[in-house]
């Protein structure tokens, strides 16, 4: 748990300890104080979540071929610009996995920019939620591998060019699959967190003019670990499904 409790925290656990201590007993899990079960980097992705539906549920009665409002050229542009990157790695098929693409980008956009309105913080900065992403990228380009091409003609990828070099290909794949995992997790919480404490400080040190500064930084970085991540997603999908020839 972070060493304060944000005001959306300390509601949840007001409000809704019980029910947490209830699904951490599922999982044969117990928190440290049961009294304040819920993080902050939970009720910030909760928050996100509740911030996503309200976005789309305006935005859905509004939609519009003659007309299009602010919000939606917003959306068209990066539904735009997230197709043609997929085109660009994944190839033609890449539309099929376009909502997946979507999804995380923008989970991971609106939880790095979240940090940036007051009394609330960047769940991003906190491992298990950059890990949790990661985790969801790893399941989703292998179960895409094994949609595609079948269990054996998955697993071939493993094993390399040549039927020789099999015992060596495998162990190599293998741990490097599983370093993808380290390296989109260390990637994207290193930056967020440094990106937090640099704006923290200056804010801290000179409340007024220079912390505009280092807020357009934050924002920067936001948008380029939220591509860079879904970037390298895609790249992860595109091997898995890219037939040998």
């Amino acid at each position: 748990m972070s060493e304060h409790e944000l005001w959306i925290t300390a509601l949840f656990n007001r409000y809704f300890a019980g029910f947490a201590n209830s699904l951490l007993s599922l999982v044969h899990v117990h928190a440290e104080n049961p009294e304040k079960p819920w993080a902050n980097f939970v009720t910030m992705q909760i928050l996100v979540v509740f911030i996503f539906i309200a976005v789309f549920a305006f935005l859905r009665p509004r939609l519009s071929m003659d007309r299009p409002g602010r919000m939606q050229h917003v959306f068209e542009a990066v539904y735009g610009f997230l197709r043609d990157q997929a085109d660009d790695v994944v190839g033609h098929s890449g539309i099929k996995y376009l909502h997946f693409f979507g999804t995380i980008f923008l989970f991971i956009l609106f939880c790095n920019l979240i940090g940036l309105i007051p009394s609330l913080e960047s769940p991003t900065m906190f491992t298990p939620v950059p890990l949790g992403c990661a985790i969801a990228a790893f399941l989703y380009y292998n179960a895409m591998g094994l949609k595609e091409q079948g269990v054996w003609g998955y697993v071939k990828h493993f094993a390399g060019p040549m039927p020789l070099l099999a015992p060596l290909m495998v162990p190599i794949e293998f741990f490097s699959h599983a370093g993808r995992l380290l390296s989109l997790t260390a990637r994207l919480y290193a930056n967020m967190f440094a990106g937090e404490q640099v704006t923290l400080v200056f804010m801290s040190l000179i409340p007024f003019g220079v912390p505009v500064i280092f807020m357009g930084l934050h924002i920067f970085v936001a948008f380029l670990q939220a591509f860079v991540f879904t970037l390298l997603t895609m790249s992860y999908v595109s091997g898995a499904v890219a037939h040998e020839h």
